[in-house]
């Protein structure tokens, strides 16, 4: 199986296939209002167990102080639930909601309570990071074609044997060359930033050592004088055939697929109305949502995603800000909005064998390097956790104790120090043989 999510980023958190996914108008929202998909209803009608508290609020938080002695060398066993903050979908939860029958609606509808259904359309502007230079290159090809951004004039390239095009910063304006014999040549200066675009809607962006192709068009856009960078814009349902297939397998259960495709679909709105007089919408790693292109795209994903052509979900109005991870553990966890609520997930679990559980061991010295002058660790508390799940939920409040003094932190420093999948986690404690055993 191909796993998930990577990075820790806005939209989203887990492993990538390609962030943490931790990642515009209101119209047709009255024609696609659904009633709310509640987990009872959905768990009873599947046979699945209904939680208590399934849809609830988050339970109180937990202060009740755990702690490890770890006298001498020590092998500490670290052992967790979920990938990702999880907030949001999970997209191991989708997938298992998607083989007990759930439609894309309703594990939307379960992993957003609260929200409504929209449309979304319109265009995205997606920061391409690999090629942040001074000049924009491009494979010729026929019915390639220039604008102006200024002057929102456009011409037509002409063939001249060329074998690639560029658009070069000159101050506040562009060059326009091409390349014939190894050699680049200026073709035409036109004002201010410009893009390329072409008859077919797919343009080959020529990178060092690589080619990629993309749908829409390829700007210039000025960051500083002299300076440009890469930006793709397209339509919206473009944009996503190549963001889903990298956020989950595009050969999961369709509906899985789907209920992504809203999600990616609505977090692009979010983030487009949030940058609203930028240059540039989204970015195309995992602190937005990883986009690749037209090399990445999947005609099963492809499908997946015009089941739900230009649906979305609202908050009081505005897109939801659909934050999403690879797996939950089984608890969603608490966000920054109403709709990001901590509930049971009964989904996780069903068809997620690498992060619905995990366990990792590090040792005492692993620690100890990562505070170095504090001396050797003599112990581990727990101190709050936020009241959801197995052992209390996620760490909220810890310490590593040394010889030289107390060191505070929280699951998420936890984490990212020693690379651990979530927040959610608990210790176990053992003796560290040192040496060779004695005979």
């Amino acid at each position: 199986m191909v796993p998930l999510i990577r990075r820790s980023g806005p939209g989203r958190c887990g492993p990538p296939v390609r962030s943490e996914v931790l990642l515009p108008t209101r119209g047709g929202e009255a024609d696609m209002r659904r009633s709310r998909t509640l987990l009872a209803l959905a768990a009873g009608a599947l046979l699945l167990p209904v939680l208590p508290g399934a849809a609830a609020a988050a339970a109180e938080p937990r202060r009740a102080v755990e702690t490890w002695s770890t006298p001498g060398a020590t092998a500490i066993t670290i052992t967790g639930h979920g990938f990702g903050h999880g907030h949001g979908l999970s997209q191991y939860g989708a997938l298992g909601a998607a083989e007990q029958g759930l439609t894309w609606q309703q594990i939307d509808e379960f992993y957003y309570p609260g929200t409504t259904w929209g449309t979304i359309g319109g265009k995205v502007r997606v920061l391409i990071t690999a090629d942040t230079g001074r000049d924009v290159q491009v494979a010729a090809e026929r019915g390639l074609k220039v604008t102006s951004l200024a002057r929102q004039r456009t011409w037509r390239l002409p063939g001249l044997a060329a074998k690639k095009w560029r658009l070069v910063a000159a101050r506040d304006d562009t060059v326009v060359q091409f390349t014939k014999r190894g050699r680049w040549k200026t073709w035409k200066k036109v004002p201010g930033e410009a893009e390329f675009s072409s008859a077919d809607r797919v343009l080959t962006l020529v990178l060092r050592g690589a080619r990629r192709d993309y749908r829409g068009t390829l700007q210039s856009i000025a960051t500083r004088p002299g300076k440009r960078q890469t930006v793709n814009k397209l339509s919206m349902e473009a944009y996503l055939r190549g963001v889903v297939p990298q956020e989950v397998p595009a050969l999961w259960e369709p509906d899985a697929v789907s209920a992504q495709s809203v999600a990616a679909r609505t977090y692009a709105a979010f983030e487009r109305q949030a940058r609203k007089g930028e240059r540039y919408d989204l970015c195309d790693t995992s602190q937005c949502q990883v986009y690749g292109g037209v090399d990445v795209e999947h005609p099963a994903a492809t499908e997946a995603i015009k089941a739900t052509a230009k649906q979305g979900l609202y908050y009081e109005g505005r897109p939801a800000f659909t934050q999403f991870s690879a797996s939950n553990g089984g608890w969603s966890s608490a966000g920054s909005m109403p709709y990001l609520v901590a509930q049971a997930d009964p989904y996780d679990g069903l068809a997620n064998p690498t992060y619905s559980t995990w366990t990792t061991t590090i040792d005492d010295t692993q620690v100890e390097k990562q505070w170095p002058g504090m001396g050797d660790l003599t112990g581990i508390e727990v101190v709050a956790r936020d009241g959801n799940g197995e052992w209390g939920g996620r760490v909220t409040d810890m310490a590593f104790v040394f010889t030289g003094g107390r060191v505070a932190v929280d699951g998420d420093t936890v984490r990212s120090s020693f690379g651990l999948y979530s927040d959610w986690f608990t210790f176990g404690v053992t003796p560290r043989q040192t040496g060779p055993a004695r005979q």
